[in-house]
């Protein structure tokens, strides 16, 4: 059918839509007026003055806009004190580990460093003693 056969459908259909978005509004600013203040499809059609079907059926878009902005509302969640001194002291003995293991590495390796010059000069000495057995 047309709008302009039933007027009073598509100002019926603007008024809905125009007492969802202001129960929306008052719902997501925390001020309800006729509802409980949850931000449920149940207190929204509440709010809203309306059956809980029309926006099930009726104004879905309006109901999954809802949604959405109660999602995007909600905070992430963030570290409580508690936890982030926790993750801070985990990252204090793992920041004291690491140093301690590269500490014990560099001494390996000064070591290593030290066996390399001893065997580089017995090695030059072998040569030196089989040079003088060959002549």
């Amino acid at each position: 059918m047309n709008a302009r056969a039933h007027p009073d459908v598509d100002s019926e259909g603007a008024a809905e839509v125009k007492a969802i978005t202001d129960a929306m509004v008052r719902l997501l600013i925390g001020v309800p007026l006729y509802s409980d203040g949850n931000l449920t499809i149940v207190s929204l059609a509440a709010e809203a003055g309306l059956r809980r079907n029309k926006l099930t059926h009726k104004h879905s878009g309006l109901k999954d806009l809802f949604y959405a902005l109660v999602k995007a509302r909600d905070p992430l969640p963030e570290l409580e004190p508690e936890t982030a001194q926790a993750h801070a002291a985990k990252n204090q003995k793992d920041l004291a580990r690491v140093r301690a293991e590269r500490d014990g590495l560099r001494t390996q390796l000064q070591l290593m460093a030290r066996i390399v010059q001893v065997l580089e000069i017995e090695n030059h000495q072998l040569k030196d003693t089989n040079r003088n057995v060959r002549e």
